[in-house]
């Protein structure tokens, strides 16, 4: 065996992975084709476990041998195959657009690449080996009917992270079962950036369908899959260093029952933060809550990060002067240092103003977003006085700090201290926390001018319409 196949099998051993793959004329895959195409969304999901790739395995060491046809996946494994591909299709399209279902040229794009991950169950017609695996999901989407819209808090759909590998490490992360994103070209042209309701909740079986006890086995299994995601997440929490990349593609395939968790009514506001820290602890770190912002606003941008620091340096650098021209802020003697930037955020709720004034112990609105702590302040004194449950940035003489209610949470260098207003909008959406009524404004104008984020129509108040259009005329 070459070293080329070598790698090829190691990479199969790494299993859970997410894959990235193209619609295209290309030849079946094979262990050794590349994994990775940038192509647009929707991703849809094929689904996979241990068993579908030890199938999978089987099939190509054979192929070598050239007794493939030896190969055969159990009518079994073949029904849970249909069946779970098809609830992650129809998941996925609800996410996109509400009552939504997979069209025909989905549901045939997605035979085709199940015949070509899964040569073992093509057809032995060689017009249409894929069209039989095309039927079955036809009848599997026939089954479902439209669910009711969820009653939950406004949140956004999940991200697919693509750019670590797991497979290359030495994780061990199967609970269970394991993803590859399947990739098309949108149905629908995407606009701006909408808030979109969480979708957790498992397609409703008409009561007729004689699919009605697998769709029942469909949602334990999500729940149980979600649930060992979750046990591993920890695991990797518990060791001394956790394997970045490996963390990253759990939290990525526990998203959508950790939304369902975080926008929870069985979190109190107060309680919030400390709650879901001491579940996800790796939220202390600016990386990961960075990350999890990009999962909630753009979950297929994987540049979204780097965008939104691009959007915030131009927007940071606009400011000034239109500080300077409203008289909120005196002319600069220097453009550097931690005084220029505290300037510049303590002028920024006054260009913004809410109409809702600050509680009298807190004094000013900018209070709500940051605090100078005085060289004989105790940081720990402080937030534990704060009449604010939500994050705030309190900057030290050696440091900065983002603390949320009474929690500490992380601490980064003096150096980024310019960047800290967009670490605290991380947290309030990867905690779903409430802006302050007396800061809303200005939280509302970072939402959309900087982090693109569209806002609900009860939150356009006259405040925000004022000040958006007095600052578009300014720097437009």
């Amino acid at each position: 065996m070459d070293k080329l196949d070598e790698t090829a099998i190691a990479t199969f051993r790494g299993m859970p992975w997410i894959l990235l793959l193209k619609f295209s004329n290309r030849p079946p895959l094979e262990p050794n084709t590349s994994k990775f195409v940038t192509v647009s969304n929707p991703e849809y999901i094929v689904f996979t476990d241990s068993e579908l790739e030890q199938v999978r395995r089987s099939y190509f060491e054979q192929k070598r041998l050239g007794t493939e046809q030896n190969v055969t996946m159990s009518n079994e494994l073949f029904c849970r195959l249909i069946r779970n591909t098809m609830t992650n299709m129809i998941s996925i399209a609800r996410a996109t657009e509400d009552f939504r279902y997979p069209n025909q040229h989905e549901v045939n794009a997605m035979a085709r690449r199940l015949v070509e991950y899964y040569p073992m169950i093509k057809d032995k017609s060689p017009n249409n080996p894929w069209e039989h695996v095309a039927k079955k999901l036809r009848k599997r989407l026939s089954n479902v009917r439209s669910p009711r819209k969820a009653k939950v808090p406004p949140s956004k759909k999940p991200r697919q992270e693509v750019s670590s590998d797991v497979s290359t490490t030495d994780y061990d992360g199967d609970s269970g079962a394991s993803t590859i994103i399947l990739e098309q070209s949108p149905v629908r042209p995407r606009g701006s950036p909408e808030v979109l309701t969480p979708r957790t909740s498992t397609p409703v079986e008409n009561q007729e369908s004689s699919d009605e006890e697998s769709c029942s086995a469909d949602i334990m299994d999500s729940q149980k899959i979600q649930a060992g995601h979750y046990k591993t997440l920890q695991e990797q929490y518990k060791s001394k260093k956790p394997n970045k990349a490996a963390v990253t593609h759990l939290l990525n395939l526990e998203f959508q029952s950790r939304r369902a968790f975080i926008t929870s009514d069985v979190l109190k506001e107060q309680d919030r933060a400390a709650s879901i820290l001491e579940a996800y602890p790796c939220f202390r770190e600016l990386d990961r809550v960075l990350d999890e912002l990009q999962r909630v606003i753009q979950p297929t941008n994987s540049h979204y990060i780097s965008e939104m620091q691009s959007r915030w340096r131009t927007f940071y650098s606009k400011v000034q002067f239109y500080a300077i021209m409203k008289k909120a802020m005196k002319p600069p003697k220097t453009l550097n240092g931690v005084e220029h930037v505290t300037a510049v955020f303590r002028a920024l709720p006054l260009l913004f103003p809410s109409s809702t004034m600050p509680p009298k112990k807190l004094g000013s609105s900018s209070e709500a977003l940051f605090h100078v702590l005085a060289t004989s302040e105790d940081p720990n004194g402080f937030i534990q006085q704060r009449p604010l449950s939500s994050p705030v940035l309190l900057v030290s003489e050696d440091n900065c700090m983002i603390a949320i209610g009474k929690t500490p949470v992380t601490t980064f260098s003096m150096e980024r201290l310019n960047e800290g207003l967009l670490y605290l909008m991380a947290y309030y959406y990867a905690l779903h926390m409430t802006y302050p009524k007396c800061i809303s404004t200005v939280l509302s104008v970072l939402q959309t001018e900087v982090l693109h984020d569209s806002i609900h129509d009860q939150d356009l108040t006259p405040q925000y319409k004022k000040s958006i259009g007095e600052w578009k005329s300014f720097s437009e």
